[in-house]
């Protein structure tokens, strides 16, 4: 008998390394993640972990050293480029595939075969392909590869990636491979491309088209060109107004018939409550000051990009040293060069145009074929596109993808999101062009003045970019760079008809007629995502431009002299808000004291006694904020709830200037009720309520504004993996303060350069160089950051390998 309890014993032990080993919907295999040989337990570092290696790999041309400091920065020296953009696709392998392949994973739409069959998942890779993420990531790869420079620098960078994937046992591999349970797959330049592509997503994937399409059902076009102005009356533009410019280049001609068809037209709404859409605070500040305004003489150039805050880190900090370069910076992992640094003649940083590069089509399909689509009085074949999803855990999913004149037909009866009831509607958008974007940071990490920067720019087509740049010769210069669409005023802000060739681009602003300044009297120049010109410029600028925080620096700039990095440090980190400056005077001559009551009475006074500075441990930004989020509630709340879809709503800058100008505008009325309301009135009723929330967070969190916002820097997984993030991070500032922080965006890179003779630079990020969760250097910056500190940037020479802050050394060959 005692075969039966062996044979239980066999079934159970069987039954449990099946079990151990299978995934099981989101659960991992736990067999493989916990076991002690190749499981996460192999990801936990020392402390003491020994980085120096020794490697010899097919590929290189030569020699290269690589010399880790303290905080394992790499300093790479190389007698050839190749070898170089080799080692670092290697280093960025190394220390970040995950996150590197994951982010091509989804720029690709490929987030099913990882994540499941969730629909979410679903939704966003159909989205993706359809919005021609993939054909535009093909487009530029066959730009990137017709460009002997940047294949060359493609195909070494993909093949040092690839060595280090080649290299990796199961117990090696990321963490975050083991609990999705999948491995990686070779590294190719159109990856490259994918990277580039969701970059541009990222920051050149904004438009409210479709909010603005809902708004003409409540709002006229002229009460919308006005509520939604993109120049405002406190605008401090990037080019200094009153600057002259050149006669257009090009002068696109309005359709006959816009008015009534285009303008007048009044859609049925639209649903877009479910479209992924890129943060709306994207941006950053960048400003430089020549020798006229510093201590030493010299320049300063200051950049800090405001993007979402992940681990592992959007950057990765390094030098490069070749014959041909010596540069320094953050760079990306999953493509060559460095994306934001300086090198020994020249620093260069950027911040985003925020102008509007997409816009959408109604297209007419003949059948629900999509085969043939009514275009110039004809019907037109169109180039179907058969996209196979894959899903995991389930049948792949094929989805079918028309391509007309305009475009990808994004949105159709397949993928009707938006309630369209039978239309569809194709998406023109720059980054589905042909471009080469990797080819200006070749030229421009290899920049010594400023024809090199400006020779470097023009290859540059999206996303658009405020490029800043200073030099050792004593220029500073900015170009808002890319391609961008010649519009006739009001082009783009709607949906448009897509029946016939009236609607479309007539072509882009030649790249001379871009905005740019070049050494201005001023001393210095300063973008923050506001609109770059002023109303004299003579083309039609669309886009949804952030104003509050180029008041600031301008106004913080000028006043300045005897600048010193030390001082731009202090710059960086302002959480002073001109926006409140302005605001809370407004608010305070119309608040009805006598109608509040004792606690209410009690907020008020923190607003009254407040010095606009966002604080983390004040109170004063919490009772303000909300009180103002609640005043543009009940002023614009009647408006658009007419209609039941979502609308734009104007902005914070446009409701302040609304309310200075006229006290008695017809919006602060409430519609909705019978009796006429007042400004004071609705000051009141906002402040009431907004108090009335008060007093349940004030019994929650508390009101300080660090714990109300709960700035945080999680891992790209989200709560997924919520252990491996960063929460509650004691800082203050705000979307409008120079420091834009919120709560999981903010200042993703803070660099100063300081172009004295020898370079002097200082930078941080919120990570940490290693991808690792199981490393001391996965988020060790973070605390520093909080704190507003900087660690110096060094730029080493190879001479100075005994240097006690060289830790490491790995050699290739």
């Amino acid at each position: 008998m005692r075969i039966i309890p062996f044979v239980i014993s066999t079934v159970i032990t069987g039954a449990l390394v099946f079990a151990l080993n299978k995934k099981w919907g989101a659960i991992p295999p736990l067999g493989k993640l916990l076991s002690p040989q190749q499981g996460f337990w192999q990801n936990a570092e020392e402390t003491d972990h020994d980085y120096n290696q020794q490697l010899d790999l097919d590929g290189l041309k030569g020699k290269v050293n690589v010399y880790f400091d303290e905080r394992l920065v790499p300093h790479v020296f190389a007698q050839h480029d190749e070898d170089a953009y080799f080692v670092q696709g290697y280093l960025h392998a190394k220390f970040r595939l995950w996150q590197m392949e994951f982010q091509t994973l989804a720029a690709a739409g490929r987030i099913s075969e990882k994540m499941g069959s969730d629909e979410r998942f679903l939704q966003f890779d159909r989205e993706q392909r359809r919005l021609g993420m993939v054909s535009g990531a093909e487009n530029a790869l066959r730009e990137m590869e017709a460009s002997p420079e940047t294949k060359s620098a493609g195909d070494a960078y993909t093949a040092g990636v690839n060595a280090y994937i080649s290299s990796l046992s199961e117990a090696e591999l990321p963490v975050e491979y083991k609990i999705l349970d999948y491995r990686p797959e070779p590294w190719s330049n159109l990856k490259t491309a994918l990277f580039l592509k969701q970059m541009s997503k990222t920051l050149a994937g904004s438009d409210r088209d479709l909010e603005f399409t809902n708004a003409r059902q409540v709002f006229s076009a002229d009460e919308i060109a006005r509520l939604f102005t993109a120049v405002p009356d406190s605008l401090i533009p990037i080019v200094p107004a009153g600057t002259p410019f050149d006669s257009p280049g090009i002068v696109p001609q309005k359709p006959a018939g816009a008015d009534s068809l285009y303008f007048g037209r009044k859609d049925s709404a639209i649903e877009v409550n479910e479209i992924s859409r890129p943060h709306p605070n994207n941006g950053s500040n960048n400003w430089a000051v020549n020798g006229t305004k510093t201590q030493s003489g010299a320049p300063i150039l200051c950049n800090d990009p405001h993007l979402g805050l992940t681990l592992p880190s959007i950057w990765y900090e390094m030098q490069i040293s070749t014959p041909t370069m010596n540069v320094y910076g953050a760079t990306f992992p999953g493509t060559p060069s460095v994306i934001i640094g300086f090198n020994d003649h020249v620093a260069f940083g950027f911040t985003n145009s925020q102008r509007d590069v997409k816009d959408y089509y109604y297209i007419r399909f003949k059948d629900n074929s999509k085969k043939e689509y009514w275009f110039n009085g004809q019907w037109q074949p169109t180039k179907l596109r058969i996209d196979t999803i894959r899903r995991r855990g389930v049948a792949d999913f094929y989805d079918t993808v028309a391509y007309t004149a305009f475009g990808p037909v994004m949105y159709d009866q397949s993928f009707s999101r938006l309630g369209l009831e039978g239309k569809s509607l194709a998406v023109r958008w720059v980054p589905q062009e042909p471009s080469n974007e990797a080819l200006m940071w070749l030229k421009l990490n290899r920049a010594k003045n400023y024809q090199d920067y400006e020779e470097a720019l023009r290859t540059f087509s999206a996303p658009g970019q405020n490029m800043l740049f200073a030099s050792k010769s004593g220029d500073i210069a900015l170009w808002q760079q890319a391609k961008f669409p010649a519009r006739w005023e009001g082009q783009g802000v709607y949906i448009m008809p897509g029946e016939d060739s009236s609607y479309m681009w007539q072509g882009y602003i030649p790249q001379r007629e871009n905005p740019h300044v070049i050494n201005p009297p001023s001393g210095f120049i300063q973008s923050a995502n506001q609109r770059p010109v002023d109303s004299t410029y003579p083309y039609f600028v669309h886009g949804n431009f952030i104003n509050a925080r180029g008041v600031t620096a301008h106004n913080r700039l000028t006043a300045m002299q005897q600048i010193t990095p030390q001082d731009m440090m202090k710059l960086q980190n302002d959480v002073y808000s001109s926006f409140a400056e302005d605001a809370v005077p407004l608010l305070m001559k119309y608040i009805d004291a006598n109608a509040l009551d004792a606690k209410e009475r009690e907020y008020l006074s923190l607003v009254q006694q407040w010095d606009f500075y966002a604080t983390a441990d004040a109170k004063a930004p919490t009772v303000y904020q909300g009180w103002w989020d609640s005043l543009e509630t009940v002023v614009w709340k009647d408006e658009l709830t007419r209609v039941k879809e979502k609308t734009a709503m104007p902005d914070e800058q446009a409701l302040l200037e609304l309310l200075l100008r006229d006290s008695a505008s017809k919006y602060i009325d409430d519609v909705s009720t019978p009796q006429p309301e007042n400004l004071q009135q609705q000051v009141t009723k906002a402040f009431r309520l907004s108090a009335a929330n008060l007093k349940k967070i004030e019994g929650g969190t508390g009101l300080l504004w660090w714990k109300v916002r709960n700035p945080s820097v999680p891992h790209l997984l989200q709560q997924a993996v919520r252990p491996f993030g960063r929460y509650g991070l004691q800082v203050g500032g705000w979307n409008n303060t120079l420091n834009a922080i919120t709560d999981t965006h903010g200042p993703s890179w803070r660099m100063i350069v300081h172009l004295t003779a020898t370079t002097e630079a200082y930078g941080i990020y919120p990570g940490g160089q290693s991808g690792n969760p199981g490393s001391r250097f996965y988020d060790n910056f973070i605390d520093s950051w909080a704190k507003g500190e900087y660690y110096t940037l060094w730029m080493m020479k190879e001479s100075e390998a005994g240097d006690k802050r060289v830790k490491w050394k790995m050699s290739f060959s």
